[in-house]
């Protein structure tokens, strides 16, 4: 039987979770729980996230970047129901404010904003913490985190279109410098997840990519 997208994805993250997991034991490291998978919003290329939310395997993860939309408040709600239905965690993205009126899950910081982490931390203890990440220099930044996101992986749309891709190399020299787990992100399918199996990374992170897999038809 053929696998659908939906499927390949999924499995996929699931292997790069258990395989970090196992080499965390291993090392004796502790590992925060994170989930496999990590849906991310954006306003004009997913208009309905919280459709995508409630189709997501049970324990996924939802970042929602509203950008200055002004149903910002309205989709946090849906999609802080849609997550619970489905065990599945919700970060905020910069908006920590936000985080706290929807009792988000936590917050998901831009590479700009990467040194509002220890406040956060701080401030909320039991929140969630990620942030993105796109070059070396900026590793060095991502301290207090309790993942990374690095992006993009692969050529992506949206404003990461103009960024030059990581590839599996630079994503794999990214992955040696990181202080907590790593996400990919960035022009990631089913098409070319399975090349991600052995890198070292935590989960699998996507827009166009969870949409198309996960969204109604």
């Amino acid at each position: 039987m053929t696998r659908s997208d939906a499927d390949i994805l999924w499995d996929t993250a699931v292997q790069l979770a258990r395989d970090t997991a196992r080499k965390a034991r291993a090392a004796h490291r502790p590992l925060t729980a994170l989930p496999p998978l990590l849906f991310f919003t954006d306003p004009e290329r997913t208009p309905h996230p919280w459709e995508t939310a409630a189709r997501l395997p049970a324990g996924s993860g939802v970042v929602f970047r509203h950008f200055g939309a002004r149903d910002a408040l309205e989709t946090a709600l849906r999609l802080r129901e849609a997550t619970r239905r489905r065990d599945g965690l919700l970060l905020i993205g910069l908006d920590a404010d936000l985080a706290e009126r929807v009792e988000a899950d936590g917050v998901h910081l831009p590479q700009r904003a990467l040194g509002l982490a220890a406040d956060l931390s701080a401030r909320r203890p039991g929140w969630r913490l990620t942030g993105a990440v796109h070059d070396a220099e900026a590793m060095q930044s991502a301290v207090g985190l309790d993942a990374v996101v690095a992006s993009p992986v692969f050529p992506a749309g949206g404003r990461s279109s103009k960024k030059a891709a990581l590839g599996i190399e630079g994503l794999t020299r990214l992955i040696a410098t990181a202080p907590c787990p790593i996400y990919g992100l960035g022009g990631i399918d089913a098409g070319n997840a399975a090349r991600l199996i052995g890198s070292g990374l935590c989960g699998l992170a996507g827009v166009a990519g969870i949409q198309s897999a996960f969204g109604p038809d």
